[in-house]
């Protein structure tokens, strides 16, 4: 580093001496700071978690704090209460049933109730989850005395002592309200403090009087006790006085006023917030405007907070001290788990630390991002620091390395590497990597080797390894041979082992150099193709790979023996670096610091929670030595004691905070409720507190047989609940502990009148009922229905028989009869023999198909052909007649119903043909319409069925015609698919019968 640079910063240290003393002079300061050049002087601070209204704090401008019985942490603020469970904050406000928003002092008392003392005046509880005040308790509204409540007491008997602003001290015994003024002007009660003795004697200090309350009234005492204001006194629990009077803290116990030790004039005088005294540890704690300060019995003092306006300090049941100020709460962890950081205000040259190794006389060895590595004395912490020649080339120094065989430190940017030699002698003999051909190349990481002089570098264009690193400390990357001490493809790091092998990652994955052998570990598992951010080596030969998305990976023997991943705690499977100390793993990741113990049985993985927002995405590096972990971070360095045996794992306790059924609020002190049918919504929020660690995982259930649901919520909504009993069931962990103790609230939620048994029974017999009705109803309409079937059929069979009759009238058989005379008469024997062999034959075939419902087509039609023979040898050529079947009718398959067809054919040839002088013609069409119906057409060229009617004087309609409807109608309403009838006559003359008839 230039030597302006020094001055530059030293210059910055000297203004900090000359405003701590003023007895140094110029002339002496500016000597001490060109004596100091390259030499500084550290100082830690200690890291305090910062909490503001960004993390859910009501206000920044905070009041007071206390810490109720369960753990919580409440915050009163100018905007409202906030409780603090350590990883949430709730808030609430006048919609919550607070009196005011100004809300300046927290009270609890032996019951539970939570007091809160507000700016108007008025005064509140919360009770079993409930806010009470003047608006829902007739008490709290006679309390009311429109002045600033500055003191709140509560006796032996459970009386409620106020002290306030003004003339006036305020007493509830629970049941009455008294109040006292002094008529005097020189002895008011205006700011009073109430104190109750060993003895029950109540005592209010003022600031003009001190006055004992003898069972009536108040009267002027013996003034030994004098606190400086009401800020300065507190009440212990063994009911004796801590206090501090003008020369320093006292304490008042059985009428004995004992000092403990004096406190500075200056650091009285600078007092604006109320004081805090640790009589375990015999610290008093101090706020002022310009920080807090604490102070022990010998005098030495500590400011934190510096500049900032501190109201009030205490310390929590885990010995961790609170700070309420106007930016906010802040806290300071207990000794045990305290974070210290030096960065650049501290003497650091720069805040940003990349790269961290120790040497062998703890030195801790930083690499910055600005050309720069400091040399920390882990002893004194005094800082040297060397600056590096090429700022462009080494500004940032993302690895350093320590090496114990030669005593020397190598670090290495992205484009150079160099080493210091015999550090132990000279800082100064530095030496840098030399590529003879100048070529440019980044480097990604580089390992030196325990077995002998080795040094391998992680390239952007391969793996390259110097055989000895010590004497030189070049390479030619033309004189390289793949695979034997080059290997290409980009890499990302390098790691030899303690037998001297060469480990390495590219972008193919893991691989290994050993004995001039080159193994492909990738080709072996899917696992090993992923990027590897580190390797490092356990005691018993296992590595362990950092990788870039699936945790860490534990390789031995060539197998992966183990994974571990955020299932099984780590913060994140995006891990960066390894660190191996005492058989224990650090890991870092992009989301916080683990430990792992006992990595060969069932790893334990620790996490580390304090400081989160300093140990997480700005982790670069790490060092652990025997005590202290050491992390390099964008914000400085970072340390605190990982290893104190006084670290106590405690189990975090749930509590149910709240319950609301319905949109009511219900007490949460009950554990057991009874609710009536309704919406049967039931909201449950609940609190872990845990002050260690934000990573609190909750489980539930609401019977007790059930299945556990984990859950990172704190609020859960059970909506439409059926009836029935339920336990809700809730406990936490952290993750670093087992589950602790549950918490459990049981509630049955009513049936509703439907549901109980005796209209379920009432329900049940009227569904039979109605049931039995029905199925009466059905059984009755169904015997209907079949006697209505059996109706249809005898119909149809006596119209059937109607129509057999009507099919022979006498008409026919009369004319056949007349025939056969005649060629008998006339000798024409032949003729005679013939037609009376063709009635016979119509004869029988009417017999055969009198007794069926349904015929074949080949049996109609053949009985169509008898009869239209014998009425051809009647009338001669005056009647013609054609029948047409289609091919694809199968004739011996195909069933229609019986006497269907005679009845239209006989009545086209007597009222159709007969009446033309020039007789007429008869065609007969059969044809299937797409499978499912058979259509039948019956035309003839008479004189049509309307011009026949028309001549006729009576309405006479063909009896076997009619007979036939009939038939047709009624098999409709038996079949499934009805047969369709139509008759009209054609243009002018001649009649159409159209006859469609569904296929079974």
């Amino acid at each position: 580093m230039s030597i302006n640079k020094n001055i530059k910063v030293f210059f910055s240290i000297s203004n900090r001496f000359i405003a701590a003393s003023k007895l140094l002079g110029y002339t002496l300061l500016l000597v001490l700071v060109f004596v100091s050049i390259g030499t500084k002087l550290s100082a830690q601070t200690t890291y305090l978690p910062h909490y503001t209204s960004k993390n859910g704090l009501a206000s920044n401008n905070c009041y007071y704090i206390l810490q109720d019985k369960k753990g919580f942490i409440w915050i009163a603020t100018d905007a409202g209460l906030s409780r603090f469970d350590g990883t949430n904050f709730q808030n609430f406000t006048i919609e919550d049933g607070l009196p005011d928003t100004q809300i300046l002092q927290i009270r609890e008392d032996k019951e539970g109730r939570l007091w809160f003392l507000a700016l108007n005046g008025q005064l509140s509880y919360l009770k079993d989850g409930k806010f009470y005040n003047q608006n829902n308790d007739k008490l709290l509204k006679q309390l009311n005395s429109n002045t600033v409540i500055v003191s709140l007491l509560e006796d032996k008997k459970g009386g409620i002592w106020l002290g306030t602003n003004s003339n006036l001290i305020v007493f509830w015994d629970g049941k009455s309200v008294r109040k006292f003024a002094s008529p005097r002007i020189n002895e008011q009660f205006t700011n009073a403090f109430l104190h109750e003795d060993e003895k029950g004697n109540i005592y209010a200090y003022s600031d003009l009087s001190t006055q004992k309350f003898d069972g009536k009234k108040f009267e002027l005492t013996e003034n030994k006790v004098n606190p400086i204001s009401y800020m300065t006194a507190f009440n212990a629990p063994n009911r004796s006085l801590y206090y501090l009077d003008v020369t320093g803290l006292k304490h008042f116990q059985n009428g004995i006023v004992k000092s403990l030790f004096p406190i500075p004039d200056n650091l009285l005088n600078n007092m604006a917030g109320y004081f805090y005294y640790d009589d375990k540890d015999q610290e008093v704690w101090l706020a002022s405007n310009n920080g807090a300060l604490v102070m022990n019995k010998s005098g030495k003092t500590v400011m934190y907070l510096q500049g900032i306006s501190v109201n009030q300090s205490i310390k929590d049941n885990s010995s961790n001290m609170w700070f309420a100020t106007n930016q906010g709460i802040y806290m300071l962890p207990n000794i045990n788990s305290r974070l210290s950081i030096i960065d650049a205000e501290s003497g650091l040259s720069s805040n940003v630390i990349k790269s961290i190794t120790k040497d062998n006389k703890n030195s801790l060895w930083l690499g910055t991002d600005d050309a720069v590595i400091d040399i920390l004395n882990i002893k004194n912490f005094q800082i040297d620091e060397v600056g590096l020649d090429d700022y462009k080339k080494y500004k940032t120094i993302k690895q350093i390395t320590y090496d114990d065989k030669n005593q020397s430190v190598y670090f290495a940017s992205d484009y150079g590497l160099g080493v210091f030699k015999n550090i132990y002698q000279t800082k100064d003999d530095v030496k840098y990597l030399k590529e003879t051909n100048n070529s440019m190349f980044v480097i990604k990481h580089f390992s030196l080797s325990k077995y002998n002089n080795r040094l391998a570098l992680a390239l952007s264009s391969g793996v390259v390894f110097l055989a000895d690193r010590t004497n030189r400390l070049e390479f030619n990357s033309l004189k390289y041979r793949e695979k034997e001490d080059f290997f290409k493809d980009r890499s990302y790091h390098v790691f030899y082992d303690k037998k001297g092998g060469l480990w390495f990652s590219n972008i193919d994955g893991l691989s290994e150099f050993s004995d001039g052998k080159l193994i492909q570990h990738f080709k072996n598992n899917l696992l090993l193709t992923k990027r590897i951010n580190d390797i490092q080596q356990l005691p018993d030969g296992t590595l362990i790979l950092a990788t870039d998305g699936y945790g860490l990976l534990f390789y031995r023997d060539n197998k992966i023996v183990k994974q571990l991943t955020q299932k099984n705690g780590l913060t994140n499977d995006i891990c960066t670096r390894l660190f191996i100390k005492n058989n224990e793993i650090w890991v870092l990741t992009n989301k916080g610091v683990n430990k792992v113990s006992d990595y060969s049985g069932e790893a334990e993985v620790i996490n580390f929670d304090y400081g989160k927002d300093l140990l997480t995405e700005d982790v670069n590096n790490l060092y652990i030595d025997d005590s202290t972990a050491y992390f390099a971070t964008n914000k400085g360095l970072i340390l605190f004691n990982y290893n104190n045996k006084n670290r106590i794992k405690n189990l975090p306790k749930v509590y149910i905070t709240s319950i609301i059924k319905d949109k009511e609020r219900l007490p949460i002190n009950q554990n057991n409720f009874t609710f009536e049918s309704g919406s049967n919504t039931i909201v449950f929020t609940f609190g872990a507190v845990d002050f260690t660690t934000s990573d609190i995982t909750f489980r539930y259930r609401l019977t007790e047989n059930a299945n556990w649901v984990e859950t990172r919520t704190r609020r859960l909504d059970f909506s439409a609940l059926q009836p029935g009993d339920y336990i809700f069931e809730v406990s936490a962990k952290s993750q670093n502990n087992e589950w602790g103790p549950s918490a459990k609230i049981s509630f049955s939620i009513k049936k509703q009148f439907w549901q109980s048994l005796w209209f379920l029974s009432i329900l049940i017999l009227l569904v039979g009922y109605v049931f039995y009705k029905l199925a009466v109803y059905i059984t009755r309409r169904q015997k209907d229905k079949e006697q209505e079937q059996l109706l249809l059929k005898n119909r149809i069979l006596m119209l059937e028989q109607q129509a057999l009759q009507a099919m022979m009238n006498p008409h026919f058989v009369f004319n056949v009869m007349n025939s056969i005379q005649h060629y008998i008469n006339t000798q024409n024997t032949t003729s005679a023999n013939k037609v009376l062999t063709g009635f016979a034959r119509l004869i029988r075939k009417n017999l055969e198909i009198c007794t069926k419902s349904y015929i074949t087509i080949e049996e109609e039609l053949e009985y169509l052909k008898l009869y239209l023979k014998l009425e051809k040898n009647r009338f001669g050529d005056k009647l013609q007649y054609t029948i047409n079947v289609d091919e694809d009718i199968d004739k011996d398959d195909t069933l229609i119903p019986s006497m269907l067809l005679q009845p239209y054919v006989e009545n086209a040839i007597w009222h159709g043909i007969m009446p033309k002088e020039t007789g007429g013609e008869i065609q007969i069409n059969i044809n299937l319409k797409n499978e499912d119906y058979l259509n039948i057409e019956i035309i003839d060229d008479g004189v049509g069925i309307e011009n026949s009617l028309k001549s006729k004087k009576d309405t006479h309609i063909s009896k076997g015609m009619q007979l036939t409807r009939e038939r047709l109608n009624l098999l409709g309403q038996i079949e499934a698919k009805p047969i369709h009838l139509d008759v009209h006559q054609n243009a002018e003359n001649g009649t159409t019968v159209f006859i469609s008839i569904p296929l079974k």
